[in-house]
């Protein structure tokens, strides 16, 4: 018997669910947990470790290619998994890793500008915005508005897959808190995919928490074995929650065991689960539009640097952010269920107010708080 036919695979993965959850689970984690101390003894060998800076949030050279590892395992796991369950998108999805982990390494290794970044989110979303089952056909009545035009689905898909990579990649700016919001938002959509039967996009899931979970232990090292996922671990993790996303807005419905969430408020339930890197995206391009400021410019006034400047350590900022992101989560499970799309887009509203000016209160210490 050939254990590497793709039908005998499907079959044993149907007929063994969570026993082969668990092997993939065990095998991203192992898989990436030896490979990132290779990459840390080239990355030093090779004195290609990141300077310290006046923005640096660490203080010894650090090694900033844990995407090296990322990249490595991903690929490994989607051929497996796209070969095991025979979904057709899973070269789609490795040849957008490739795009994004080439411009990513490049600008750890020598600094990209933003139009070369951008030109390679473009070209990367491309491989899989065009996906059929990737197509955005209805809000199911998000603001009152259901049947989406193809015309406007592909642009949409698009604008969403670069805001998420790019929101993601904006929040890496601290130990720990990459990491931290990835497991979370992995976390929310595998509940949802294993209940919803989307299998592909569930051990994508499980893979990314486990990938995930074997760099914090390094990434939150304070010794020799430190080192940051970089552009080339961000911008393809990223890339991961983009499609994620994607597959969720096109679900035609989903109940968690006895729950459902109002269709309607499908769109604005993306925004709570992508809260942090949406909330302080949007919050500092606003802040550097309203001085004048290029939006790209790099500063200290993202919600982890203000945390960080009120004394907590980079550990306590992170999981206080994570904590904040499963609250808002909590908030629209909660009240999602019962009120309009209409009524949810207003609470979220009010919430990014709330948090914006807490945080421009703590930045300016309007709050005089000290942790």
């Amino acid at each position: 018997m050939n254990l590497f036919n793709s039908e005998i695979m499907q079959q044993m993965f149907l007929s063994h669910y969570i026993f082969f959850t668990a092997i993939l689970f065990i095998g991203a984690f192992v898989t990436t947990y030896i490979l990132i101390p290779k990459v840390i003894l080239v990355t030093n060998a090779k004195k290609l470790s990141t300077p310290v800076n006046s923005r640096s949030a660490h203080i010894i050279p650090t090694p900033s290619f844990g995407g090296v590892a990322f990249f490595t395992t991903l690929i490994l796991l989607i051929s497996l998994i796209q070969s095991m369950l025979s979904y057709f998108g899973g070269n789609n999805i490795i040849a957008g890793l490739t795009i994004l982990f080439m411009v990513g390494l490049k600008d750890d290794l020598v600094i990209s500008t933003a139009k070369v970044k951008l030109i390679g989110q473009l070209i990367a979303a491309s491989f899989v915005i065009f996906l059929p089952q990737l197509q955005i056909v209805t809000f199911h009545g998000f603001l009152n508005i259901y049947e989406i035009s193809p015309i406007f689905s592909i642009p949409l898909a698009l604008i969403l897959m670069l805001a998420i990579i790019n929101a993601y990649n904006l929040i890496d700016g601290i130990d720990g808190l990459a990491g931290i919001i990835g497991i979370i938002i992995c976390s929310i959509y595998a509940v949802i995919f294993f209940f919803t039967k989307r299998d592909f996009s569930f051990l994508i899931c499980v893979a990314v928490i486990a990938i995930l979970g074997a760099f914090l232990r390094y990434n939150l090292s304070s010794g020799t074995n430190k080192i940051f996922m970089g552009d080339s671990g961000s911008l393809i993790i990223g890339f991961l929650l983009g499609f994620l996303t994607l597959r969720f807005l096109t679900i035609d419905s989903f109940a968690i065991l006895n729950y459902e969430l109002k269709s309607e408020n499908r769109l604005i339930f993306v925004v709570a689960i992508l809260f942090i890197p949406i909330f302080d995206t949007t919050r500092i391009i606003i802040s550097r539009l309203l001085k004048k400021q290029n939006p790209f410019t790099a500063d200290r006034n993202h919600a982890h640097h203000i945390l960080i400047d009120l004394g907590l350590s980079h550990v306590k900022a992170s999981v206080l952010l994570g904590f904040l992101n499963i609250f808002i989560v909590l908030v629209f499970l909660l009240l999602g269920r019962y009120y309009s799309s209409i009524i949810m887009t207003m609470v979220m509203g009010l919430l990014f107010l709330l948090f914006t000016y807490l945080f421009f209160a703590l930045k300016t210490r309007k709050i005089k708080y000290k942790f």
